[in-house]
């Protein structure tokens, strides 16, 4: 079964999340070191089938891009090298981080596990995702 992957691309932790098979929920997955993020894909994608990556692209609310912006550029440049037989969709990612913490708050997380922020990352991972299916299923 096809799977869509949900990135959350930062300079230092990279947020995975995962589609179920039927395209309809998005699941965190894992939180990787961003060098070492395209080996992780790869290793994901021997397992299964990814017919999509869901790139999460930093922008300030005015639209522009964000300060962060480059990284994820030279990232999806990686992604392209890599996979160039996946597609890459681009979902807006402000405001993941304090989705991730209502989430995280609202599932009864406590604070110290709230402070950890690979699992801010995982989760804002699924937020992007989440979103990106939610768009796919409206259609």
């Amino acid at each position: 079964m096809n799977r869509i992957v949900g990135i959350d691309y930062g300079s230092a932790r990279v947020g995975v999340a995962v589609s179920d098979p039927l395209g309809i929920f998005a699941s965190p997955l894992e939180t990787v070191p961003s060098a070492k993020i395209i080996e992780y894909l790869q290793n994901f994608a021997s397992r299964e089938q990814v017919e999509r990556f869901v790139v999460g692209f930093p922008l300030n609310l005015d639209g522009a891009p964000a300060q962060a912006a480059p990284d994820v550029d030279r990232f999806l440049k990686q992604l392209d090298k890599h996979f160039p037989e996946i597609p890459v969709s681009l979902e807006d990612e402000r405001f993941t981080s304090v989705l991730a913490h209502r989430a995280m708050i609202d599932g009864g997380m406590k604070k110290s596990e709230r402070r950890n922020k690979a699992s801010v990352d995982r989760i804002s991972a699924a937020i992007i995702l989440q979103g990106y299916l939610d768009k796919k299923n409206r259609k």
